[in-house]
């Protein structure tokens, strides 16, 4: 079967900086390792955050900040980055974020005490935000015909689960091995190799256009990310209702509030609004918004699931996780060749439905549910269906995009990807612990009733990945050539 809707329309003039075929597959797996590990940086710390703990005295407040602050920087600065990419240059911009992310992270290794670590991983957050977006755009320097293009994109979605997931088994490894310091040899090391080889095998991109920078929406979006980040981070433990989770959550939606108003009248918007609100756009972006949030929300109740309940430890729930690890490298090895087979909609419904069987899968784990049934499958069948996602959302996310937004579309990519784990986590966290607190009210044992707050949350998920297949079904269909998104 000929696949009917990868995006054409894509510039493929030659450029006097085109990449020739013999130096492509280097330069994209070049761009493709830095993807890789800025997105393995920020779930690195996840099992070693007790040992960093004890070792710089922290209270449960201190933790979650340091464990939310790549993300909030990252997160809230993408959109900045992605514009700043486009005015100035694409290479120009991913080099200046990858040095700032590699010296943060060396500092990151080498703290001695919480606020020097957390000024550590927030501007290695910084530096990502500038990178990623960058990055991205290169892709489409690298790979300039539209086949080429669409199948390195399906690829390139797959590098955000599997940069993930390799993060979480780093710090499994880390965690039982040595210090905490050593997760962050793998950034640094891949941060000076690529500042040494880019400039040889990365073109230049778009020339810088210059142009006005929107620096009150930059201010706005960026304030508003972190205020909602914070607020998300410090509700579970707080209270929904106490004044710093109310106050941040409020202040953060007030922010973006602003800055959408803002958005729409100023000249030379950061995020032009009609560019997330295409509707093939747009369920695109949705796609990546759960699958995010479902990775992140497997990895964090079943992490706890396996020490608090079942009993394992740090390695041997690294070690649990191994089969979706797995599963996503041998996932992502096809999603190219079936994007370009059967085309993006077809994939991503399907990998929608087949992460949704997963998690309703993990809806059914007890507290003497053995690895090896409903476990095993969730942790085979979301991965499979994750990698699918990402590759169908990322191609049709980027359909048509000129060559002069693609800073931008990889920006909204990734801020769609960041999203997920913020918001989409704290929300099946409140359901799952509201549904524990019934049960405990009920009688039930402390160690049933929060095994059951995990399945619930788990099939609420499944219910909405179900949600979303049928979205993309009918909004995903194939356009008549010549038409746009």
């Amino acid at each position: 079967m000929q696949q009917q809707d990868i995006p054409a329309g894509r510039d493929t003039t030659p450029a006097k900086d085109a990449v020739p075929d013999s130096s492509a597959g280097a330069a994209f797996a070049l761009l493709a390792s830095v993807q890789f590990v800025l997105i393995l940086a920020m779930s690195v710390l996840n099992v070693v955050l007790p040992d960093i703990q004890v070792e710089f005295g922290l209270d449960r407040a201190e933790l979650a900040l340091l464990g939310a602050s790549y993300g909030m920087s990252f997160s809230g600065l993408l959109l900045l980055g992605g514009r700043l990419s486009d005015l100035y240059g694409n290479r120009r911009v991913f080099l200046l974020g990858t040095l700032v992310f590699g010296a943060s992270s060396a500092l990151a290794g080498l703290s001695t005490g919480l606020w020097m670590l957390l000024a550590a991983r927030f501007v290695q957050g910084a530096g990502a935000a500038l990178a990623v977006p960058a990055a991205m755009a290169l892709v489409s320097v690298v790979h300039r015909e539209p086949a080429r293009y669409a199948r390195a994109m399906a690829v390139w979605g797959g590098l955000a689960a599997s940069g993930g997931t390799a993060g979480m088994l780093l710090s499994g490894v880390v965690a039982s091995w040595n210090s905490w310091r050593w997760a962050f040899v793998v950034p640094v090391a891949v941060a000076v190799v690529t500042l040494a080889a880019a400039p040889r095998l990365i073109p230049e991109g778009m020339p810088p256009r210059g142009g006005r920078l929107d620096v009150l929406g930059a201010v706005l979006v960026t304030t508003g990310i972190a205020l909602l980040g914070y607020g998300l981070v410090e509700a579970p433990e707080r209270g929904w209702t106490s004044p710093v989770a109310l106050g941040t959550l409020l202040g953060g939606g007030a922010l973006l509030v602003g800055f959408v108003v803002t958005e729409a009248h100023v000249e030379q918007p950061l995020l032009p609004l009609s560019f997330p609100a295409a509707p093939r756009r747009a369920v695109a972006l949705l796609a990546v918004f759960l699958g995010a949030a479902g990775i992140t929300t497997i990895f964090f109740m079943l992490a706890l699931y396996f020490q608090e309940v079942r009993g394992y430890s740090a390695l041997e729930t690294s070690a649990a996780f191994l089969p979706f690890g797995l599963t996503l490298v041998v996932s992502g090895g096809s999603v190219g060749r079936l994007v370009q087979r059967f085309g993006p909609r077809v994939v991503l419904v399907t990998g929608l439905a087949l992460a949704g069987l997963g998690l309703a899968a993990l809806g059914l784990i007890g507290t003497d549910t053995p690895y090896v049934g409903a476990v095993l499958a969730g942790l085979v069948l979301f991965p499979a269906g994750a990698a699918l996602i990402f590759a169908g959302s990322t191609v049709s996310a980027t359909a048509d995009v000129p060559q002069d937004q693609a800073g931008l579309a990889g920006a909204v990519v990734n801020t769609a990807l960041e999203a997920g784990p913020a918001i989409g986590l704290a929300v099946l966290v409140t359901l799952a612990a509201g549904h524990t607190a019934d049960l405990e009210h009920t009688g039930t044992g402390p160690a049933s009733a929060v095994t059951s707050g995990y399945g619930f949350a788990f099939t609420v998920a499944a219910v909405a990945f179900a949600a979303a297949a049928v979205c993309a079904l009918f909004l995903l269909r194939p356009r008549p050539p010549g038409n746009g998104v």
